[in-house]
């Protein structure tokens, strides 16, 4: 295992679950010195052991400034630095135009929208040339998948971001980009598909591979844009999908 990422600071919001967890496994078995955050202190934890190298948990909600900053203080304490920001907290919500509330267009753009920005704009101060960033997108921001137009709107601001954080950050050497994974078979998704199998056929089907993607494989995407291995790659999209957003 090759170790890209020796004493580089990396923080990862949703860190405890899913995708999140599978890429900070990986960052720590390469040599980083890994920041998770969570919203629940139990899965946090476990999350946590289940890391090892040293990571460690911050619990906070994105949505919440004050914990952003909490987070970003804790390690300037401790290292005085940030290389890498992964930005991966977000929701999915499947909500038909016509029951759209404020509850639902709130939940949905407090997380994936303003989550994001904060989290970012935070870790700024601590970011030198060389620093990268990546967000958590998806192939719903580049598709019209029907009711689920807050999320797909949602995550057509993360492509956005990706593009305008480029230029906003150039003069700093502090690149942006984004992976955006289709269906994943993350602990959340695999509950809601034992229960509607039917689902999951068709799901399959509708990916040219013929499957969902594995955490680690969008994991494995996220080391590479964050890496210098991407160095000449700057507010790209990088599909992680099985063809779906290409074919």
């Amino acid at each position: 295992m090759t170790k890209r990422f020796e004493n580089k600071v990396v923080v990862i919001t949703g860190g405890s679950d899913g995708i999140g967890l599978a890429t900070a496994k990986l960052f720590a078995i390469e040599g980083a010195h890994v920041y998770i955050t969570g919203r629940r202190q139990e899965l946090l934890d476990e999350a946590v052991k289940e890391i090892g190298h040293g990571a460690v948990g911050v619990p906070g909600d994105v949505t919440n400034s004050a914990d952003v900053a909490r987070l970003y203080e804790r390690i300037q304490r401790d290292h005085q630095k940030v290389d890498v920001v992964f930005a991966n907290a977000g929701i999915y919500e499947v909500v038909p135009l016509d029951v759209i509330d404020d509850t639902h267009f709130d939940s949905t753009f407090n997380v994936n929208v303003k989550g994001m920005v904060f989290t970012v704009q935070k870790a700024l101060p601590l970011m030198t040339a060389g620093s990268t960033v990546v967000l958590n997108g998806s192939i719903a921001g580049s598709k019209g998948l029907p009711g689920q137009s807050l999320y797909n709107a949602s995550k057509a601001a993360v492509r956005s971001f990706a593009r305008s954080w480029t230029n906003d950050l150039k003069e700093r050497g502090i690149r942006v980009n984004v992976v955006s994974p289709g269906g994943t078979e993350t602990r959340l998704i695999r509950s809601y598909l034992d229960s509607q199998p039917e689902v999951e056929e068709a799901l399959n089907k509708s990916v040219p591979l013929g499957r969902l993607g594995e955490p680690n494989e969008v994991a494995r995407a996220v080391l590479f844009l964050a890496s210098s291995e991407s160095s000449f790659v700057a507010g790209h999209e990088l599909f992680v999908d099985g063809g779906v957003a290409a074919v």
